[in-house]
């Protein structure tokens, strides 16, 4: 899956394989990590991450949501969730009204006998949900819309 790495204006994007080895640990927190012939140190802790014992902050974004001249900064206004994949609604998780944080839970989608909870890509407050429990949603179709 591809990922934009965004650090101090600069975005950087890069191909995440959730099938590939996790980076050596050497010890909490701390991994090396080898991109195009150098090797970095990579620290993290305490809301911190260090490369190579400088601070860095880095957000990390889906170039699926990008939209020209936004950045993850200022995302805002009204958004739709959409469904990645169909299938059935089987549980709502939060209501209309609800202020929610970045990575909050709105509803769990069934598919192919595996069930995803949907997430709140932002910070907002849910307008309006689009669906209710046991309806079965296409590739793409709103679920909850954000504002």
């Amino acid at each position: 899956m591809k990922r934009l790495v965004i650090s101090d204006g600069r975005e950087i994007e890069v191909e995440i394989d959730p099938a590939a080895p996790a980076p050596r640990s050497l010890e909490t927190g701390t991994a090396v990590v080898l991109r195009d012939g150098v090797l970095f140190r990579v620290t993290t802790g305490a809301g911190r991450v260090l490369v190579n014992g400088k601070e860095v902050q880095l957000t990390l974004a889906d170039p699926r949501d990008r939209r020209p001249g936004l950045t993850p900064k200022t995302l805002s206004g009204q958004r739709d969730v959409r469904a990645a994949m169909p299938g059935k609604v089987i549980k709502v998780l939060a209501e209309a009204g609800q202020a929610v944080e970045p990575g909050t839970g709105l509803l769990i989608l069934e598919a192919m006998k595996m069930q995803n909870e949907v997430r709140s890509p932002r910070a907002a407050r849910i307008a309006d949900f689009r669906v209710t429990v046991g309806d079965t949603v296409a590739s793409g179709q709103v679920l909850v819309t954000l504002e």
